[in-house]
């Protein structure tokens, strides 16, 4: 709730990293996400979702969007590694080498041919 209430007073996201990573807007909206793991509880792997966000944003793509579409990336791309190389040896790096597969197959998830 005071997550929700500051992005609302003070007009901006606020993403709070954890288990279930969430996204206040300055709506009110609150958003889930669900992906990532354990594994990724790093040192770096903030630092990762910052320059992820950061790059959406550079981009264009809107806040919204940036921070929704940034922190399931992040996670995802965790996951993709933690499946790969184990959640307990997950470095921050790993997370950065899985980005490409990550954006793949969500683009390949909403292609209509």
């Amino acid at each position: 709730d005071l997550q929700r209430e500051k992005a609302r007073e003070h007009g901006v996201f606020i993403v709070l990293k954890g288990a279930h990573t969430a996204i206040a807007c300055p709506d009110g909206e609150c958003w889930f996400n669900s992906t990532g793991n354990p594994g990724m509880a790093t040192g770096g792997s903030g630092d990762v979702l910052t320059g992820i966000l950061t790059g959406l944003l550079a981009q264009g793509y809107p806040p919204k969007s940036a921070a929704l579409l940034g922190v399931y990336l992040h996670g995802f791309a965790g996951d993709i590694a933690a499946s790969e190389l184990s959640q307990e040896a997950l470095t921050a790096g790993d997370i950065v080498d899985y980005m490409g597969e990550a954006w793949q197959e969500i683009r390949a998830s909403f292609l209509i041919l």
